[in-house]
């Protein structure tokens, strides 16, 4: 029961971070875009830090087969089959928004509710195998998940969603990650060894997020100092998540 009390916690608090962008309404966008540019080298490290510090080695004492490669190459391909999808959508517009709403806003609603439900996921089946590991990853998914929504708080004003709407649809988008994690919890009770095949989808997907949407983010910076910012702030992510293993 503590474990369903630990994730469920967890993943309320992840969701109600679609709400943060409210509090940046009165910070200046040039100040808002220096500082969040950080967050992402931050978040990066974290990310990576959790799935190879965390997760794998957990893989790894339960014995690997070749399944279990097949598992983390899952990870990987859902994780693109499901950006392939928003893409091919891009130019079908939600009438539910509105005709002055800008396209790619339905699909900023949509692939973050599937990302938010594997974010639920990765967490639910972080805390199937220990509190400190599902501790640390439902970490390393805060720390994504502040620049993220922040960031896609803004877009979706810019896209033509007054400041209401788009608080209660970002929010309803976050919901799914709570979906997630009781989908892993519920699972774990019909499905013997159930995170055999979660844990490396998790990681695989922790993998993508940080190596696919946030490391070409930092390289579109190209000034040294801030180069050398991005990196302490990277090596920084991880060196906090082997920091939880150690107090863990």
């Amino acid at each position: 029961m503590s474990i369903w009390i630990y994730s469920l916690s967890s993943v309320v608090f992840v969701s109600l971070l679609s709400l943060l962008g409210v509090f940046t309404l009165g910070i200046k966008e040039k100040f808002l875009h220096k500082i969040l540019i950080y967050f992402v080298s931050f978040s990066a490290g974290a990310l990576f830090g959790d799935a190879f510090i965390h997760l794998i080695p957990e893989v790894y004492k339960k014995g690997v087969t070749i399944y279990t490669s097949l598992f983390f190459l899952s990870g990987i391909l859902i994780s693109f089959l499901i950006e392939k999808i928003i893409y091919w959508n891009e130019n079908h517009v939600s009438s539910i928004l509105g005709s002055k709403v800008k396209h790619f806003v339905s699909m900023i609603l949509f692939g973050d509710s599937v990302h938010n439900f594997i974010d639920g996921l990765a967490i639910g089946a972080s805390f199937l195998i220990s509190l400190p590991v599902g501790i640390a990853t439902s970490i390393a998914i805060i720390l994504h998940e502040i620049p993220h929504e922040i960031g896609d708080f803004a877009a979706l004003i810019h896209g033509g969603l007054d400041k209401k709407q788009a608080i209660f649809y970002n929010f309803v988008s976050g919901l799914t990650a709570i979906l997630g994690t009781l989908f892993a919890l519920i699972l774990s009770r019909y499905v013997v060894g159930v995170n055999s095949f979660l844990v490396p989808f998790a990681a695989a997907n922790l993998i993508y997020i940080a190596g696919t949407n946030l490391i070409p983010e930092l390289h579109k910076e190209t000034q040294l100092k801030k180069g050398l910012i991005q990196i302490f702030t990277f090596i920084l992510g991880i060196a906090i998540m082997y920091g939880l293993l150690i107090v863990g």
